[in-house]
């Protein structure tokens, strides 16, 4: 199925939960990021439960110092 991470387009298998995409995608660490599917974030407590659905808009943002 596909889905869209930041706006570009990608094909996971059904039932693939988000943390296993975000470790895909090189956030194993999870630290410093917040996600969002289709405008609701989701609690990090949550990405190991929360299922993916096809044509779902994941937006994955990292936290940064600057000033």
């Amino acid at each position: 199925m596909e889905v869209q991470i930041n706006q570009q387009p990608f094909t996971i298998s059904d039932k693939t939960p988000l943390h296993r995409v975000l470790e895909q995608r090189g956030f194993s660490s999870a630290k410093g990021i917040a996600v969002a599917v289709n405008d609701d974030v989701v609690p990090r407590d949550s990405w190991g439960e929360y299922i993916l659905q096809p044509n779902d808009k994941i937006m994955i943002i990292r936290a940064t110092q600057g000033g």
